[in-house]
């Protein structure tokens, strides 16, 4: 396994070193990986509701997680959002991914989906391609 520099490990999305940052953790759970965000208002977009950018994040953070948790270090090469409610702040929200497929090791199909804690259901569904990333042989 290569080595991965965490001494100044400054992930916006993990980190708990980030003083703007959303300092997610994540857990396992069966196939899964999970992790719970309660949006304020500074993660606003429209009035009331989440920024559909961050709400990616918090998509693209759990499955690169994911694939992390598995000593899997890997970047995205392409995602797909499917919004489908408008994602309400100060209501916590649960954010799930899990591999739907490999192939040798090169691209990882991943998903994930962002539920809302009033009603259990799904209001923004992700799909993405990660690309294993070698960190000793890039910059």
């Amino acid at each position: 396994m290569q080595s991965i520099n965490t001494k100044d490990h400054m992930c916006f999305a993990c980190s708990p070193h980030n003083p703007i940052g959303l300092k997610l953790k994540f857990k396992q759970e069966g196939k899964k990986v999970y992790t719970t965000f309660n949006p304020g208002e500074e993660h606003q977009g429209y009035n009331g509701f989440m920024h559909g950018g961050l709400i990616s994040t918090l998509l693209d953070e759990t499955m690169a997680q994911w694939l992390w948790l598995k000593e899997i270090p890997a970047m995205t090469a392409e995602i797909t959002l499917r919004y489908s409610k408008p994602v309400p702040i100060d209501q916590e929200l649960r954010v799930e991914a899990a591999c739907i497929s490999e192939y040798r090791g090169k691209v990882y199909d991943m998903q994930a989906d962002l539920i809302l804690s009033r009603d259990n259901s799904v209001a923004v569904k992700a799909k993405a391609k990660f690309m294993p990333v070698d960190f000793d042989k890039i910059g």
